[in-house]
């Protein structure tokens, strides 16, 4: 995947003539494509910070008898939180009281 340098929009490929060239479908950029192209690159996973710290944790006293996916412990803390728009659910955040799992249901 390619990106324009003025506008940062993701280039396309198309065939021009009997050339190949990457094209920006927003702005008048256009980048020939000469020889073969050759890049692998290894994605990489980007590090997930936890939601709700260590310290969070200690606030999250209301308990609800839920089964861990993780454990299968029937009881869990949880704490609900508004992350969408205000017309849809809240999504509740649960945390295995034995294992410490964190899940969420919408």
């Amino acid at each position: 995947m390619e990106f324009c340098p003025f506008c940062a929009n993701m280039l396309l490929c198309e065939m021009h003539h009997s050339s190949t060239r990457l094209f920006c479908p927003t702005c008048p950029y256009i980048c020939n494509i000469e020889g073969k192209i050759k890049r692998r690159m290894r994605l990489r996973k980007k590090p997930v910070d936890p939601i709700f710290s260590e310290a969070d944790r200690v606030y999250l006293n209301k308990t609800t008898s839920v089964s861990c996916p993780e454990c299968n412990h029937g009881e869990a803390s949880f704490t609900q939180v508004q992350t969408r728009s205000a017309d849809e659910p809240m999504t509740i955040f649960y945390v295995c009281t034995k294992c410490k799992h964190t899940w969420t249901e919408n």
